[in-house]
């Protein structure tokens, strides 16, 4: 190392920089992560000087061209629904995953449905040979002539080669396994992802070239690599979902050009990943009827709503603390409900473990099946399950009362759609509430009417 050069220690796990060595980083709190790393300089990383080059000169906003938004189609819908209705020129999109959950899969299929619009695509693995590619394309039937492919990790050769290829699509997988050899610091490691991307970046909006970064997660579910990474791109995708289980969510947590919180519903088989295109239908398709603690909601997905049936299961507990086991919902939410049917119904949960499951491995956060959730705990606790054909609505505050929720118009839809004939929603949404037809809509105002009008 030249002795010149000045070296800074960065956390491998939020990228946080200081000048000497640190066994906890101050800002993640991340213990032993500290890496030492050359110093890059500002004129060599690609970047710096194209900002500021002075080429660049600020225009009035009102005088700026706009061309009519003409989105690339990737042929499978649940992909161009999440991504809000297709790929935008010169877009930079993250998809991040567990290994083994399909990513790889899921890009193979994207890039064929591209080059059969006859569009030249550049599919480049830093951890398969290009045998090891061709032998997963052919199984998955995605064989085409413009789909070229390229092991390597040098992201300067990337370039290159993207220069002289001129492809329509650029794929990395994964963004984790480049490397500039600029840097002495290993590939994967802050510094190294933050220069790829970074070059990445620069280049897809320079050469209008839409390019999807795979990455890695770590154990608590995160993208691997700095949190910059995210903030650099323009789409983040999450692909969801248990290895065990046959369904895979695509779901949208940041997208410059579309809806947030979309997701697309995948199937895994044999032959790859297989669009969902009802998946209310598949989700309620082993439902079980008349078995206490199953409960049907509807909760919205970015713009879709989608039916998911709520299992619980309140039994005696034999341990002086209960187990409260929750499975895609959330924790402190369903603890928080349990406490207002204590309260508010009586009933006596503190000595009964719960148990919860969404069924088909989905995961909600949204506060608008507050009232499935209690439904389905007190149809198990109570041994009685809810009425045939009955779906049940609405958000739940601390003192019991039961709150209005938002697009309640879709949501009843879907659920007239799917064949229910009974509705329980929030009072306040009744009378803002459209005929529903062959739907009987219930309006409740608290928890203990709700009961009361399911039991």
């Amino acid at each position: 190392m030249n002795k010149t050069q000045k070296t800074i220690f960065s956390c491998q796990a939020c990228g946080y920089q200081t000048a000497k060595w640190l066994g906890k980083c101050p800002d993640c709190g991340e213990w032993q992560s500290f890496v030492e790393e050359v110093k890059a300089s500002r004129n060599r990383s690609g970047y710096t000087p194209g900002a500021a080059s002075g080429k660049a000169r600020p225009i009035a906003i009102d005088a700026i061209e706009l061309d009519d938004e003409n989105r690339l189609l990737t042929g499978i819908k649940e992909f161009d629904r999440v991504l809000g209705g297709g790929l935008v020129t010169g877009t930079l999109v993250l998809i991040g995953g567990d290994p083994g959950i399909g990513k790889s899969t899921l890009m193979l299929q994207v890039l064929f449905g591209i080059a059969r619009q006859e569009k030249r695509v550049l599919y480049v693995s830093g951890e398969e040979s290009v045998k090891q590619i061709s032998l997963r394309s052919r199984r998955l039937s995605t064989v085409s002539p413009n789909i070229l492919a390229v092991s390597e990790i040098d992201i300067d050769s990337i370039l290159s080669m993207v220069e002289s290829e001129k492809p329509d699509v650029l794929v990395i997988d994964s963004i984790q396994t480049m490397y500039s050899s600029e840097l002495t610091s290993a590939p994967g490691s802050v510094s190294q992802v933050r220069e790829s991307a970074m070059r990445l970046m620069l280049m897809a909006k320079n050469k209008d070239i839409p390019t999807f970064l795979v990455g890695h997660v770590t154990k608590d579910g995160a993208i691997s690599g700095p949190r910059l990474l995210e903030h650099m791109v323009d789409t983040v995708l999450y692909f969801e979902g248990d290895r065990n289980h046959v369904f895979r969510i695509l779901r949208a947590v940041k997208n410059r050009f579309g809806s947030t919180n979309e997701i697309g519903v995948f199937e895994m088989k044999g032959h790859g990943l297989e669009e969902v295109n009802n998946p209310s239908a598949i989700f309620l398709a082993e439902r079980p009827e008349g078995s206490p603690g199953s409960v049907v909601t509807a909760s919205m997905e970015g713009t879709r709503p989608i039916l998911l049936e709520f299992q619980a299961l309140a039994s005696s507990t034999s341990f002086g603390t209960p187990r409260r086991t929750i499975l895609g919902l959330d924790h402190n939410r369903v603890a928080l409900l349990t406490a207002v049917m204590e309260k508010k119904l009586g009933l006596h949960l503190m000595g009964h473990d719960i148990f919860m499951n969404v069924a088909g491995g989905v995961k909600v956060d949204e506060p608008a099946v507050d009232l499935g959730i209690i439904s389905a705990i007190a149809s198990s606790f109570l041994d009685k399950p809810v009425p045939e054909g009955s779906v049940v609505l609405g958000e739940v505050g601390l003192t019991g009362e039961v709150r209005a929720i938002g697009q309640i118009e879709i949501r009843a839809a879907e659920i007239r759609k799917m064949g229910f004939t009974r509705c329980l929603v929030p009072f306040s949404n009744l009378k803002r509430m459209p005929d529903m037809g062959d739907l009987k809509l219930v309006g409740v105002k608290t928890v203990e009417e709700t009961i009361e009008k399911l039991f």
